[in-house]
């Protein structure tokens, strides 16, 4: 059986295994070093989990360098920390297995493997990041372990879960004047909005960016709303902060990425109660914050409800500043 013959299997089986939802497509050439060096091909499709989380399912060959006798392929899944969406370095560990041999190409006996280790990405274009990943695997057949270094391209590819144009909210708080806030919102006074008074927008959006603020310290929680004080996630708190004075918002940060007005990705044109939101690897919308001034936004991620810097230059913030893809005004002109 020719090289050609078992990659293209592995190359389909990875892109039929993946989510169909697909964020990325990613394709990698390495070494795997015991043994006399074996070299190693990858290719798979990724899409973002929760957070810094991101997924790889991909099809994986291995074959003595030099052409000699000995051949693996199988299939593998990675799990990644920062990877994707911004420059900078990530990590990765991974389980696989599949057929091969280590003495001839016969695919006579099972394997699995498992693997870890840390990479660095860039993206000189949007859509197209380079990089390099170097990871310590052990390989069950014969208990080869040893040193993995790759070099590969990853393309992003959005996913099916886009959203269609976006669409204002039903029956948003309306006001004539334009909107203002307390350029420190940490110290707004809630003011309780109902959905049909007449309360200027500015008190209302004081009133969202006050009541967020109030749940700074609460653990993160998946698919947390914040009933009877216990955490978020993302999503919850934004629905929370809102609904509190009378803005009814979806439950999902894909769907809430779709309400209020698009405004400017750009720190000058944003205010205080503007709808942040950001992607792993720029498609489909991931994670939402809330916009309080000043370059700081509040938002629910994997140490709770915490402020941060939306700014290429803090350590923290820029991993979400490179994830930021727009802003949404929900109340106000």
């Amino acid at each position: 059986m020719n090289r050609r013959a078992l990659v293209l299997p592995c190359l389909w089986a990875a892109a039929l295994v993946a989510p169909a939802a697909a964020q990325g497509f990613h394709a990698q050439i390495g070494r795997f070093y015991p043994d006399g060096g074996w070299t190693l091909y990858r290719v798979g499709m990724s899409r973002p989990l929760a957070g810094v989380l991101g997924l790889e399912v991909h099809g994986d060959y291995l074959s003595r360098v030099g052409g000699g006798d000995g051949a693996f392929a199988g299939l593998g899944a990675d799990l990644s920390v920062f990877r994707g969406g911004g420059e900078g370095p990530y990590l990765v560990a991974g389980l696989g297995g599949g057929l091969g041999s280590p003495h001839s190409r016969g695919f006579s006996s099972a394997w699995g493997s498992w693997s870890a280790g840390v990479g660095y990405e860039l993206f000189p274009v949007s859509f197209l990041g380079v990089g390099a990943e170097g990871r310590w695997r052990h390989l069950s057949l014969d208990a080869r372990r040893g040193f993995e270094l790759a070099a590969g391209v990853s393309i992003r590819a959005g996913g099916r879960g886009r959203r269609p144009a976006p669409a204002t909210p039903a029956e948003p708080p309306r006001a004539s004047g334009p909107a203002t806030a307390d350029p420190n919102p940490a110290l707004a006074t809630v003011v309780p909005v109902s959905a049909d008074t007449a309360a200027p927008v500015a008190s209302i959006v004081d009133s969202v960016v006050a009541s967020a603020v109030e749940a700074v310290g609460r653990p993160y929680r998946l698919g947390g709303a914040g009933a009877e004080g216990a955490g978020f996630d993302c999503s919850g708190l934004i629905q929370y902060a809102y609904g509190r004075h009378g803005v009814a918002l979806p439950r999902r940060s894909v769907d809430q990425a779709a309400e209020g007005r698009e405004v400017g990705k750009r720190l000058s044109v944003l205010r205080p109660g503007d709808l942040l939101t950001f992607s792993n690897q720029g498609g489909r919308v991931t994670h939402v914050g809330l916009y309080l001034g000043g370059g700081l936004f509040i938002h629910s991620a994997t140490r709770g409800v915490q402020v941060s810097t939306l700014s290429a230059d803090d350590p923290y913030g820029r991993w979400w500043f490179r994830r930021w893809v727009g802003a949404r005004r929900i109340v106000g002109d």
